[in-house]
């Protein structure tokens, strides 16, 4: 990476958390953003005002690999950074209803660009990166909400959602361009890149092919029926004409992704849980590995004469969380898909296993620090694993050749609250077998990340 860009990484990073600095000390922006919007009452918002930034440098020295190919994660020494900036607006308009919007602003790409390891290590990272500033719409849709009486819960103002009383009995209906990942597969302690664990098999379930453009959103609908201990989810959402694509296309159930989740919470101990169920069928236009397998020639080039609308890739995945004691949190996930069709949207995983725990700082007299310390194992079908042994290019990776073994990823970070805005947070990561591959790696990768928001 240029010293140039370094030094501009570096310059903006410490004028933002100047700024944040400066907010913090005053500690009145909640008020004085209520006063502005006209908010009279701040547990019931009319309007809603939330803002993050996330700066991620990340690289790695060399690294030994046997060979290379097109999308092999490069084995020279590299860093490369991604930037983001969101507003995240939202405006009550009817009794129930809700209307958001999230402007953003991109910049950068991942290290090799986003290629080279199933497990990926960023996960602000994306195949829609740029070197230049680039503006995207993040979100926009509706809410409404459905009260089905009883007792009451205070939702606070947050990102996305509006402080004010719902009934804990509820029916929501979510309809626009939003993510498929923020409302299924959630985990209170790897969900969020931009402050929690990083890697992409950490991060959500690896295996969940799930509906998105290259930058991660989609178009569609979500239905969530809530009770006190459980609640029952179900979206409908397109997705992409070709393969990790922003052409979200509509063509009836034959490129639609639908999945279901069943949410349980409990105590143990007296203290909170949850377990997410979810199962996924996505129809599209991924090619069938035994078809384009059983052609002569190029396997990339019979991959891509034998994508129909209507081929189907299914799975599971289980999350799972728990507070073991207060200030100590452990989580897990499992996923698989049934690996017969190409991995499409999110990255080139058919089974994954990941475990981690996540400790708060007040243990050490940091109030508001979060360590954390994560393992993951990754697989592919055996299907997939012949295509990608005679060449196949997926979404994510393509070494020429495979020796296979398992990925296997070991993620750590700390998180230091410099102020009641900000965050900055070293982690580190280990690949051993990116992208399946015995003959490459061990990767140690090192990154420095700055979250703002409020």
């Amino acid at each position: 990476m240029p010293m140039m860009r370094i030094f501009r990484i570096m310059i903006g990073g410490i004028g933002c958390l100047w700024a944040c600095s400066t907010l913090a000390d005053e500690g009145n922006l909640s008020s004085q953003l209520q006063a502005l919007l006209g908010n009279t009452d701040p547990t019931h918002e009319s309007w809603s005002v939330h803002a993050q930034a996330t700066e991620i440098l990340q690289g790695y020295p060399s690294f030994p690999a046997a060979y290379s190919g097109t999308n092999s994660l490069s084995a020279d020494a590299q860093w490369k950074n991604t930037t983001t900036a969101t507003l995240f607006l939202g405006r009550r308009l009817w009794q129930g209803g809700e209307v958001y919007f999230n402007p953003e602003l991109y910049e950068g790409k991942g290290l090799s660009d986003s290629f080279g390891a199933a497990g990926f290590p960023n996960g602000e990272a994306n195949k829609a990166g740029s070197w230049n500033f680039k503006y995207g719409d993040a979100r926009l849709f509706v809410r409404q909400t459905i009260g089905l009486g009883g007792p009451t819960e205070q939702m606070d103002s947050e990102q996305n959602q509006l402080a004010g009383d719902e009934d804990i009995s509820r029916v929501t209906l979510t309809a626009g361009k939003f993510s498929a990942s923020d409302i299924f597969d959630n985990n209170s302690y790897s969900h969020d890149p931009r402050g929690q664990f990083m890697n992409w098999a950490i991060m959500e379930s690896g295996a969940w092919d799930y509906p998105a453009n290259a930058r991660g959103y989609t178009q569609g609908i979500a239905v969530e029926f809530n009770q006190a201990r459980w609640a029952l989810r179900y979206g409908a959402f397109l997705e992409p004409k070709n393969p990790n694509a922003n052409d979200l296309t509509f063509h009836g159930l034959n490129n639609l992704g639908q999945v279901a989740e069943l949410e349980e919470r409990h105590t143990w101990n007296g203290n909170p849980g949850k377990t997410h169920f979810l199962i996924f069928l996505n129809r599209d236009r991924g090619a069938d590995f035994s078809d384009a397998l059983g052609q002569a020639g190029d396997i990339n080039a019979s991959i891509d004469s034998h994508r129909h609308y209507g081929n189907s890739k299914y799975g599971v995945a289980v999350s799972a969380e728990q507070q073991v004691i207060e200030n100590i949190a452990a989580f897990a996930r499992l996923s698989w898909n049934n690996g017969v069709t190409e991995d499409y949207m999110f990255t080139q995983v058919d089974e994954s296993a990941a475990i981690g725990t996540s400790i708060d700082g007040k243990i050490w007299g940091r109030s508001g620090d979060v360590a954390g310390i994560a393992g993951a194992i990754n697989g592919l079908s055996g299907e997939q694993r012949k295509a990608v042994e005679e060449g196949y290019m997926g979404i994510m990776m393509g070494d020429g050749m495979l020796h296979y073994a398992p990925e296997v990823i070991l993620e750590a970070y700390y998180a230091l609250q410099v102020t009641g805005y900000a965050t900055l947070s070293p982690d580190y990561q280990l690949i051993v077998n990116p992208a399946y591959n015995a003959d490459r790696g061990p990767v140690n990768i090192f990154a420095a990340r700055l979250h703002m928001g409020f």
